[in-house]
């Protein structure tokens, strides 16, 4: 069974095309695209004209890697830039009509659900409790579990673009910026932090996204690589917390200066460096793990349960 999984994120597009054979299953192919589908309608509730065109192109170019693999069941979940937009159902059937796919627009807790079985699929987390963390451009995830059994999850509505477009105006960011975003986390974050008080979380894992690219820049610093293989990320909690100081100081020029960033991620890892930050010092957690997978690879193994194929993960790390 060959199948195609694409992640329709507020700021990116992935797309994962999966070979699953007995035991096993084989990603072939990783895209991503920068479709933004956010930018500057997100908090109006509006996926705008020029967003609604970023998104089609995105999906049109998936479709041919779809049709060129032979693929042809195509799962597409559309996340919170989508599930909160007043238009959404316009999108829905432009979406239909040019490219074909018929996309599922899940909830926050579907989406927290899927990061969860991701990570879970990655790391080795044995019996620990830990706080798992996902950041994306319309919410943010955070899910603790104790070992395998997750017992506590939220979606927040409060993701990257969201904050940036009502927060973060002057390059490099203010004090006074800094100020105002931490004080809206403080109060817009009390239920994550009275589940955390309540389940004592000891590690902080950080899934994907821009939590990579922070993986990517230690790694650069430390001359420390992970293997092909790896779906652990290499990081150090005290390396992480300097890179987040030195992201947050500097304007985009000389972020795109850093070794390890990339263009996708060099404006909305402001506002997340500054919510990792905050979470760490809020938690007091001593401890950072960042797993490669994320909600779509936790929609996949969803999707082979749901095909009744019991599987023990098998991927290339092939990035296009």
């Amino acid at each position: 069974m060959n199948l195609a999984i694409i992640d329709m994120g507020t700021n990116t597009f992935h797309l994962l095309l999966v070979k699953v054979e007995n035991e096993t299953f084989e990603i072939f192919h990783k895209e991503k695209i920068a479709a933004k589908i956010g930018a500057n309608g997100i908090n109006q509730r509006n996926i705008n004209d020029n967003a609604i065109d970023r998104c089609l192109n995105a999906l049109k170019s998936f479709k041919q890697q779809i049709d060129s693999a032979h693929i042809h069941e195509i799962y597409a979940f559309a996340t919170s830039a989508i599930r909160n937009a007043e238009n959404q159902q316009f999108l829905m059937q432009k979406i239909k009509k040019e490219v074909g796919i018929e996309p599922r627009i899940i909830s926050g807790m579907e989406e927290a659900s899927f990061i969860h079985n991701g990570v879970c699929a990655a790391l080795n987390i044995d019996a620990e409790r830990c706080l798992i963390m996902d950041i994306g451009g319309g919410s943010i995830e955070f899910i603790i579990s104790k070992g395998l059994e997750p017992i506590w999850m939220k979606s927040f509505e409060i993701g990257g673009q969201r904050l940036m477009e009502e927060f973060h105006k002057n390059d490099p960011i203010t004090t006074t910026e800094i100020s105002t975003i931490k004080s809206y986390l403080e109060i817009n974050l009390q239920p994550l932090f009275k589940a955390c008080d309540l389940y004592s979380p000891k590690t902080l894992i950080g899934s994907s996204g821009s939590f990579e690219t922070l993986s990517e820049i230690y790694q650069r610093k430390m001359n420390r690589y992970a293997r092909e293989k790896e779906t652990e990320l290499p990081i150090s909690q005290n390396g992480m917390l300097q890179i987040l100081r030195e992201i947050i100081a500097k304007k985009k020029e000389e972020r795109l200066l850093i070794p390890g960033m990339i263009e996708l991620r060099v404006d909305m890892i402001v506002i997340a460096s500054i919510l990792i930050e905050f979470i760490l010092k809020k938690t007091r957690l001593k401890t950072t793990r960042i797993s490669s997978y994320a909600m779509k690879e936790g929609a996949l193994l969803q999707i082979i349960k749901s095909h009744k194929i019991q599987t023990k993960t098998h991927s290339k790390n092939i990035d296009t």
